[in-house]
């Protein structure tokens, strides 16, 4: 199993010392480091700055928001960076949900979601494989565009820079069952965000490619009390199930639903979106927080690590800061 370094997306200002926790987890024997976008700070422009200071370890985004950009400007992106890093670049897409497609993105919500991934990641595979002139004649994302305001004058192109390698890992991060399944089918790898090794999704990589990469993003602490420790994982669980979409339509929900907890998701939602976010909070049950993370002291998370290795995950991706827990997991896991 490898582990990777989670940094996420930036703040109110952008993170200090990020650049020199990268080299840490580097230094320590780390394969990847990771990092994510929501509604401010870029996935790709902190990737690069690490990857200009960083030799060896893998660089990867998760996730980068798919109604960001198109296809082909993604597939500019990994060409460009994978160049730049000598080859280390990984691309960790997300369709992210209405929301943020159309409140921040101001674009709609595909009413096929799997179709829409489908033809995104396909039109990024032929940019990078490089064989012929792009074209898709696709429902979300056609090539060359042909809508009833098109001047007709579109042709398909091929990208003028040859990329370093036509096989840059595409990774998903999928929610839903049926996400999940074609995850396998399109994609070399799978990006969870709540991941229980205690209650894994069976089958859910079935029929997957060799080498198929399950990497779940993992809260981990080093500390004595695990209630104190859990905290900020259920402040943060607080906000995406209670807050990140509607009370119809939120698949951060929808999935705490899946793993056990239908009626406590429920009740988190209802109260975040009544404004009682501290309640709302308080209502994350320390059990579901608990067996998606690793924390607490060395002893227990060397213990919980074993339910861990035994399941598909290949690779944890540990969103900490600190250098003691880097270390720690780095002398229990490599």
């Amino acid at each position: 199993m490898r582990l990777g370094l989670a940094l996420g997306y930036w703040g109110a200002a952008p993170a200090t010392g990020f650049v020199e926790l990268a080299q840490e987890a580097e230094r320590l024997g780390y394969d990847s480091v990771w990092t994510a976008e929501a509604w401010g700070s870029d996935a790709f422009t902190p990737l690069t700055w690490i990857a200009a200071h960083t030799s060896r370890i893998r660089l990867g985004t998760a996730v980068a928001q798919m109604a960001a950009r198109t296809p082909t400007a993604t597939a500019m992106h990994a060409m460009t960076l994978d160049h730049l890093s000598g080859g280390r670049f990984m691309l960790g897409l997300g369709l992210s949900g209405p929301q943020v497609v159309e409140g921040w993105y101001g674009r709609p919500f595909p009413r096929s979601p799997l179709t829409s991934v489908r033809e995104y990641v396909d039109i990024v595979r032929q940019v990078l494989r490089r064989e012929k002139p792009v074209a898709l004649d696709g429902s979300y994302h056609p090539l060359p565009y042909h809508g009833p305001d098109a001047t007709g004058l579109g042709r398909p192109l091929k990208p003028i820079l040859h990329p370093l390698r036509a096989d840059v890992p595409i990774l998903l991060g999928a929610e839903g069952p049926r996400n999940v399944a074609q995850t396998a089918r399109i994609a070399d790898g799978w990006l969870p965000l709540y991941y229980s090794p205690f209650a894994p999704f069976t089958g859910a990589t079935a029929g997957a490619r060799p080498g198929f990469v399950v990497a779940p993003l993992v809260q981990a602490r080093v500390c004595a009390d695990v209630t104190a420790g859990l905290a900020p994982i259920q402040a943060m669980l607080g906000f995406y199930i209670g807050g990140m979409g509607s009370r119809g339509r939120n698949f951060h929900a929808d999935l705490m639903a899946r793993m056990g907890y239908q009626a406590e998701a429920s009740r988190i939602q209802e109260l975040f979106l009544a404004g009682r976010r501290a309640e709302a909070v308080a209502a994350v049950p320390l059990a579901f927080a608990d067996e998606i993370s690793l924390v607490g002291p060395r002893e227990r998370i060397a213990e919980r690590l074993t339910a861990w290795r035994a399941g598909p995950v290949t690779d944890l991706l540990v969103t900490a800061r600190d250098p003691l827990t880097l270390r720690t997991l780095a002398e229990l896991v490599l």
